[in-house]
C-alpha cells in the first residue's frame, strides 16, 4: 500500500486586523465581569480567568478542547465595548483615511474619472510586482487627496484635520477646533468605499478602516498570562490580567452611566478613562500619556512591552536563550597555560557535569568518580539509568550506587582536565569571539587565559567576564575539538593573517633575548629551557672562552624547523632615522633565518607580532600547519615572558629626562614656532593673510597655526631629543620593537604635549571670546587656544591640566559613541544577510535562488585562506619554502 506524502509550500503570509465578527467569531465566552475569583479561589466565568479561555493549572482539563494544560493552545475570549475607542497602533493610519475621504459622504477626495484612471494603473503595478512603484503611487494619491477644499462628488466643504497625539482627533471649522469622539471618526471610516481603501494603500478583504476604531476587545487565553503562586500562598496576577480588569471595570461603569441617561461630562470622562487603559494594555510607553503602574509603583508591561526592544520576546526569547551547562566568571591571565587551554575554577567544574556512558574500558574509573560524589573533585553529580531515570548521588549510598554500574548507564560526572569546553566574550562581533578551549582544572575563583589569545576576543584583565559552556553530545565535542579549538584560529577568518601573536612583554622579551648584546650563560640557558619545557640537549656555546656563553638566537633557533628559511626586515630596522650615539648600536635591521638556523636579526613586532602580514608565525603555520604554530606559541614565547623577567624590563623617571643643554635648546625651538605663530595672527589683524582654497581667513588662520604648533613642532622636538633616547633605554625599546607606544609619545613625556585639539580645531568653546577666564577675550595665542608647552615628566600647570583633559574627554565620547554605533549597524546587517548562502558553484545566492554574486567576494577568495585579503600567491610560497632569496 503506498502512502501519498501531503507537502504543504507557503507562498506568501498577509498581515491584516482582526474585524468586530472575525474577534467574536474565535471567542469562546463574553468576559463581563471585573471580578476573577470567588471566595474558594476558583476563576469566575465571565471573568478574565475564566476555565474557557484555557487550562493552566496541573490536572486541569479545558472544557472548550478537552485537553491538559500540555497539549491546550488556550483559547480567547472577548470584551462587549460601551462606547468605541480608537486604537492607538493605528491613529495615523486613521489621520491619513480622514484627511483623504470627505467628511459628508466619505468618498475620496479625487474627481471620479480619473478615479477609475488610478485604479487600472494601481492593478498593473500589481502585477508587474513593483513595491517600491506601489508606495509611492499610494503616497501621491494621500497628498493629492488631502489638499482639496470641497468634496468633487457632493461639493461640501473640507475642514483640516488635526491629530494631538497620542489618539485625540479635531476638525478645524468656522466655530473653531472641534474634538471629533471615537463614534464620530468610526463612522466616517465605515462611509468610505472599498476601492478608496485600495488606492490609499489599504486592503478592504483584511484591513477595513473602521476596524481600526475597537468597538469588541479580545481577551488572549489564560496560557499568555498565567498567574503564579507565590511563597506566602497569594496568586500574584500577569500585568495583562490587571489592566484588563481595569477595563473591564470601566467599561462597565461606563455602559452604567449611558443606559442611565448620565450627564454628558460623566460619560466623556468615562469615556477617556476607558481610552486610557486600552491604550496603556497595547503599549504602557505612549508619550503624552501618564505610564500605568501598579499600587506599589511598579511599571505595568503592556503588550509592545512584552514584544519590542532587547527584553522582548524576539530578540530575548526567540533570537537568544539563556542556556544550560554555562558558567561565568571574571577572567585573569596565565602565561604557563597553553594557547588551546582556560583554567577553570574547581567550584565550577564540580557544578558542570560532561554525561559519560559506561563501558567494559572505563567502569572502574566511573566508579571511582560515582564514589567521590559531588563534593570531591574530580566526582560526579547523577547516574542516569537506561531506562532514563536520573538518580542524584547527594541523597543516595554511593557504594551501592557504583557497584549497580553496568555498561549502558550514564554518569554526569565533573569537568576535568582535557575535556573540551566553548569559551566566549561578548559582545560576540565575529566568530573567533567563541572559541574551543582544553580544559584545565586550578585553585582559586578566575577563569585563567593565556595572554596570547586576548586579541580575537578583545579581552583585557580590568574586570572582564567570559561564559564557558560545556559541549553535552560526542559529536558537538568532536566538532569543538576539530573545528573550533584555538590552534585552528591563529589565522584570522577576516584576512588570513595572525590574530593571535606577541603583544607588549613578549615583544620586548624577544628584542632582549635576540639582541647582538645578550649574551647568556648556562644557569641561564638552563632556566630559559626549562621554562619551554625543552627536554634536549643544549646547542654548542657561541663563545667557549674565557667561560662558555650562548646567544638568544640559539635558543630560538632550536624550535624552528630544520629546513626553514625566512627574510623580511625588523621594526626596528624599518624605523626611519634611527641613530644611536655609541657605534655598537645593538639593533639588527634584517631577520635571516637559514636551514632553521637564526642568523641575523632581532626578533620584535615585525616577527613575532599580531597582525603582521609575512611574521615570523604566519609562515611557520602555512609551511608545517597550525599544531607547529600552537607549539612554537607555547614553547618560545613563554621564554620571551621569562627573558623580560630575568631582564627585570621596567621604566622609571630617569629613563625620561633631558640634560640642562637639551632642554634649553627644546625652550628655543618653542620660543621659535610660538613667535612664528605671533607673526601669522598680526598678518592677520592687518587683513594681510591670504586664504587656502576653499577656507576662510580665519580658518586658514588656525590650520596654519596647528600646522606650526603640532606636526613642525614635534617633528623639530624629536630631532632634539632622539640622540638622548638610545636602544639600551628600556622605554626607547618598548616604542621601537613596537611592544607599546610611540615615538611621539615618547616626546609628550619627555618634551612637550603641543597643541590640543577637539574635532581637528583649536580650542575656543568656554567663556565669552575666550576659553578660560584666565586669557583675555578674542587671545588667539597658542597658550589661549589650548598649547601646552610641558611633558609629563616636568608636570602641567592647572591651565594645561584642563586643556588636556578637554582633548581627552573626546577621545572617550568617540569610543562610546562608535562602539553603540557599530553594534546596531551590525545587528542590521545581520539580518539582512542571513539568508544569504554561497552554492557550491561559488555564486552567492538567496533561499529563492536568486544570485546575489556570481563569485563569492568577487574573487572566490576564502579570506582565511587569503594572505592578508590577497589570493595566495603560489610562487611566492614556493620561494619561501625552498630559500629562495638568500
Amino acid at each position: 500500500m503506498s502512502s501519498k506524502i501531503v507537502t504543504n509550500r507557503i507562498s506568501r503570509i498577509k498581515f491584516g486586523i482582526l474585524s468586530p465578527d472575525e474577534i467574536r467569531k474565535m471567542s469562546v465566552t463574553q468576559i463581563f465581569s471585573s471580578e476573577v475569583y470567588d471566595n474558594d479561589g476558583s476563576p469566575i466565568d465571565g471573568g478574565v480567568m475564566d476555565r474557557r479561555l484555557g487550562a493552566i493549572e496541573p490536572g486541569e482539563t479545558c472544557p472548550i478542547c478537552g485537553n491538559t494544560r500540555d497539549s491546550c493552545p488556550g483559547h480567547f475570549g472577548h470584551i462587549e465595548l460601551a462606547k468605541p475607542v480608537i486604537h492607538v497602533g493605528f491613529a495615523k493610519q486613521i489621520l491619513i483615511y480622514l484627511k483623504a475621504t470627505c467628511r459628508n459622504c466619505g468618498r475620496l477626495k479625487i474627481p471620479e474619472e480619473e478615479k477609475g484612471e488610478y485604479l487600472r494603473l494601481l492593478s498593473d503595478l500589481q502585477e508587474l510586482g513593483a513595491p517600491y512603484l506601489i508606495k509611492r503611487f499610494h503616497e501621491y494619491i494621500r497628498r493629492k487627496a488631502s489638499t482639496a477644499d470641497t468634496c468633487p462628488h457632493c461639493g461640501a466643504k473640507q475642514y483640516k484635520i488635526k491629530l494631538e497625539k497620542p489618539h485625540t482627533f479635531y476638525e478645524q471649522t468656522e466655530r473653531g477646533l472641534l474634538k471629533l469622539t471615537p463614534s464620530e471618526v468610526r463612522g466616517r471610516l465605515e462611509k468610505i468605499s472599498n476601492d478608496d481603501v485600495k488606492l490609499l494603500g489599504g486592503d478592504p478583504s483584511d484591513a477595513r478602516p473602521e476596524w481600526m476604531v475597537l468597538t469588541v476587545l479580545p481577551v488572549p487565553p489564560r496560557s499568555v498570562r498565567p498567574s503564579v503562586l507565590l511563597e506566602t500562598g497569594i496568586r500574584s496576577e500577569d500585568d495583562l490580567t490587571h489592566k484588563l480588569v481595569d477595563i473591564i471595570r470601566t467599561n462597565n461603569r461606563l455602559r452604567e452611566h449611558v443606559e442611565g441617561g448620565a450627564p454628558s461630562a460623566i460619560i466623556e470622562d468615562e469615556w477617556e478613562l476607558l481610552q486610557y487603559h486600552i491604550t496603556t494594555y497595547f503599549d504602557n510607553e505612549v508619550p503624552g500619556v501618564p505610564v500605568a503602574k501598579h499600587r506599589s509603583g511598579k511599571t505595568l508591561k503592556g503588550i509592545a512591552q512584552r514584544l519590542k526592544g532587547k527584553e522582548g520576546r524576539f530578540r530575548n526569547n526567540l533570537r537568544g536563550k539563556r542556556v544550560d551547562f554555562s558558567a561565568r566568571t571574571v577572567i585573569s591571565p596565565d602565561p604557563s597555560l597553553s594557547i588551546n587551554e582556560v583554567g577553570v575554577p574547581e567550584d565550577v567544574a564540580k557544578i558542570l557535569t560532561i554525561p559519560e556512558r559506561v563501558t567494559p574500558w572505563n567502569i572502574e574509573e566511573m566508579r571511582k568518580l560515582v564514589l567521590n560524589g559531588p563534593e570531591k573533585w574530580p566526582g560526579a553529580n547523577y547516574i542516569v539509568r537506561p531506562d532514563g531515570r536520573k538518580i542524584s548521588l547527594k541523597f543516595v549510598d554511593r557504594k551501592a550506587a557504583a557497584e549497580s554500574l553496568e555498561p549502558g548507564f550514564i554518569v554526569e560526572r565533573h569537568l576535568m582536565d582535557g575535556d573540551i569546553v566553548l569559551f566566549n566574550r561578548q559582545p560576540s562581533l565575529h566568530r573567533i569571539s567563541v572559541m574551543a578551549h582544553v580544559v584545565r582544572v586550578l585553585p582559586y575563583k578566575t577563569f585563567r587565559l593565556n595572554l596570547l589569545v586576548c586579541p580575537p576576543y578583545n579581552a583585557d584583565f580590568d574586570g572582564d567576564e567570559m561564559n564557558l559552556h560545556v559541549p553535552q553530545s560526542e559529536e558537538a565535542r568532536a566538532e569543538a575539538r576539530l573545528l573550533m579549538l584555538v590552534e585552528r584560529h591563529i589565522l584570522t577568518p577576516r584576512y588570513g593573517g595572525p590574530i593571535i601573536g606577541g603583544l607588549q612583554d613578549y615583544i620586548s622579551g624577544a628584542y632582549i633575548l635576540t639582541s647582538k648584546t645578550t649574551l647568556l650563560d648556562k644557569d641561564d640557558v638552563v632556566d630559559l629551557l626549562s621554562s619551554t619545557g625543552y627536554k634536549g640537549e643544549l646547542p654548542e656555546p657561541a663563545i667557549l672562552k674565557p667561560r662558555a656563553l650562548w646567544t638568544g638566537k640559539q635558543l630560538v633557533s632550536l624550535f624552528l624547523p630544520k629546513d626553514f628559511n625566512y627574510k623580511r626586515n625588523s621594526k626596528i630596522g624599518s624605523a626611519a632615522a634611527l641613530r644611536c650615539i655609541d657605534e655598537d648600536c645593538p639593533h639588527d635591521s634584517l631577520v635571516i633565518i637559514k636551514n632553521g638556523v637564526l642568523l641575523e636579526g632581532v626578533l620584535d613586532k615585525a616577527s613575532i607580532g599580531r597582525e603582521e602580514p609575512e611574521s615570523l608565525v604566519h609562515w611557520l603555520i602555512k609551511e608545517y600547519g597550525e599544531d607547529y604554530g600552537r607549539m612554537f606559541m607555547d614553547r618560545v614565547y613563554k621564554m620571551f615572558i621569562r627573558m623580560s623577567e630575568k631582564y627585570g624590563l621596567t621604566m622609571s623617571y630617569t629613563h625620561l629626562t633631558l640634560p640642562e643643554e637639551a632642554r634649553n635648546r627644546l625652550s628655543e625651538i618653542i620660543a621659535g614656532k610660538k613667535k612664528e605663530v605671533e607673526e601669522l595672527i598680526s598678518k592677520y589683524r592687518r587683513g594681510e593673510l591670504l586664504a587656502r582654497p576653499g577656507k576662510t581667513v580665519k580658518e586658514t588662520l588656525e590650520d596654519e597655526i596647528i600646522d606650526i604648533l603640532s606636526k613642525k613642532l614635534l617633528d623639530s622636538v624629536a630631532e632634539v631629543i632622539t640622540p638622548y633616547f638610545t636602544l639600551v633605554n628600556p622605554v626607547v625599546i618598548m616604542a621601537r620593537t613596537g611592544a607599546r607606544g610611540n615615538p611621539v609619545n615618547l616626546t609628550q613625556m619627555a618634551a612637550l604635549l603641543g597643541q590640543q585639539t577637539v574635532r581637528g580645531k583649536r580650542l575656543t568653546r568656554g567663556y565669552l571670546g575666550r576659553a578660560l577666564p584666565h586669557f583675555k577675550p578674542e587671545d588667539l595665542g597658542p597658550e589661549a587656544r589650548g598649547f601646552i608647552a610641558s611633558g609629563f615628566v616636568h608636570g602641567l600647570n592647572p591651565v594645561e591640566m584642563f586643556f588636556h583633559a578637554a582633548a581627552g574627554r573626546e577621545g572617550l565620547i568617540d569610543t562610546a559613541v562608535r562602539t553603540s554605533q557599530s553594534g546596531y549597524m551590525q545587528r542590521r546587517l545581520i539580518n539582512a544577510l542571513q539568508d544569504l548562502r554561497v552554492e557550491y558553484d561559488g555564486s552567492v545566492r538567496l533561499t529563492t535562488g536568486e544570485i546575489v554574486q556570481l563569485l563569492y567576494g568577487e574573487d572566490g577568495v576564502d579570506p582565511m585562506k587569503s594572505d592578508h585579503g590577497k589570493s595566495v600567491n603560489i610562487d611566492r610560497v614556493i620561494e619561501k619554502i625552498f630559500g629562495g632569496g638568500l
